[in-house]
């Protein structure tokens, strides 16, 4: 499993924690659902990417992981604004997000620039 891959997994897991956390003590569920989405997503479309049919392919998978990151980024900044998020969880979902945001681009542009 690739490094991208292997942290996306690991967020997938904090991301329906959150949410977990989310809908039983906060009784939010419509924000929490689209995180739960998004964030979730971003790990599907990186194992999809690994078994990419061709190079075309493979970015296009990792493009969507990487738009689902961004939306992932803004519901959990929503989530901290109207206080469903407290400061720790907040910064430490969006330092993991950043993180993958940071790689997928670094293997995007890479594998852009070699086609």
């Amino acid at each position: 499993m690739s490094l991208v891959a292997e942290k996306s997994f690991q967020l997938s897991i904090r991301i329906v924690n959150s949410y977990k956390y989310l809908s039983d003590q906060k009784n939010e569920f419509i924000m929490s659902k689209q995180l739960l989405r998004s964030g979730t997503s971003i790990g599907a479309n990186i194992s999809e990417a690994e078994f990419a049919q061709s190079k075309s392919d493979f970015i296009h998978k990792l493009s969507i992981s990487l738009k689902e990151t961004n939306e992932s980024i803004y519901w959990i900044r929503l989530l901290h604004a109207t206080s469903y998020l407290t400061n720790i969880m907040y910064s430490s979902l969006l330092n993991d997000l950043k993180d993958i945001k940071h790689i997928l681009m670094k293997i995007i542009n890479t594998s852009k620039s070699k086609t």
